[in-house]
């Protein structure tokens, strides 16, 4: 009896221990400590509010996590094909200002990291796509400048130099930039008739980031213009993953006289 009574006491033992590691890892990165204490030292794991909480933060790291990766089939495209045919250049720097506006205005708000840090990640790829635009149209020189101009402004636009009503219009031309910038892209693979070296587990990942940001941006952040932003961008991408399912089967012509 003994031994059992001893067997039966370490369950609430290993609990009370793996309880200060549980709260390590969700305080606060997924939850705060009021959350904490009403899911799981009260154990209501239906109240609803900490739930949202929970898995917009979630959500919010997933995507963030996953940006990294984002663009990269974009990228190694260009690369593998040494060549950037079927992307617009207007459509991807102004994806960038809408991309930069979104680091600049969160920032300056202090909104959580998780809330808009795929951002800054994508920010880093699509600067990358841009260069890589310009290098293969035989355009180095001209991209290294570009490169060196965007840093410069960066760093103005952090800087306490920049005010915050400068900041907010920029966060609200996003929606303008996401729109014309998508347009162009679709333009370009209507007239080419094909979606060129344009990556679609890329676009579709996009799709599928911006979707989720709808319900993270007005969950965490509560900002009627980071969550416009997004419904707008979700709508844009789902147009350019809809080409990209229409012409699925159409190949540049350049790789088809290869085929030949």
């Amino acid at each position: 009896m003994a031994g059992y009574r001893t067997g039966g006491s370490s369950l609430p033992n290993m609990v009370a221990e793996a309880d200060p590691l549980l709260k390590r890892v969700l305080v606060p990165v997924l939850l705060p400590e009021k959350c904490y204490d009403q899911l799981f030292v009260q154990w209501d794991l239906l109240h609803v509010p900490c739930l949202k909480i929970l898995l917009s933060k979630g959500l919010g790291l997933g995507i963030v996590a996953g940006s990294l990766l984002v663009k990269l089939p974009q990228v190694l495209k260009i690369l593998g094909a040494k060549s950037a045919e079927g992307l617009s250049l207007q459509s991807v720097m102004l994806e960038l200002v809408a991309l930069t506006g979104t680091v600049v205005y969160s920032i300056t708000n202090n909104f959580p990291f998780s809330s808009w840090g795929e951002a800054l990640f994508l920010v880093l790829q699509t600067i990358t796509i841009c260069f890589l635009i310009m290098h293969f149209r035989g355009q180095t020189v001209k991209g290294v400048a570009f490169l060196a101009c965007y840093a410069l402004i960066l760093l103005v636009l952090l800087s306490p130099l920049t005010p915050l009503a400068v900041v907010t219009l920029l966060q609200a031309s996003n929606v303008p930039a996401v729109v014309v910038g998508k347009l162009l892209q679709a333009a370009t693979n209507y007239s080419n008739g094909h979606t060129g070296q344009l990556s679609a587990i890329t676009v579709f990942l996009l799709f599928g980031g911006s979707l989720t940001r709808i319900f993270t941006s007005i969950q965490e952040t509560g900002d009627p213009l980071m969550a416009g932003v997004f419904v707008v961008s979700s709508l844009c991408n789902g147009l350019i993953a809809a080409q990209v399912l229409f012409y699925w089967n159409t190949k540049p012509p350049q790789e088809q006289k290869k085929e030949q």
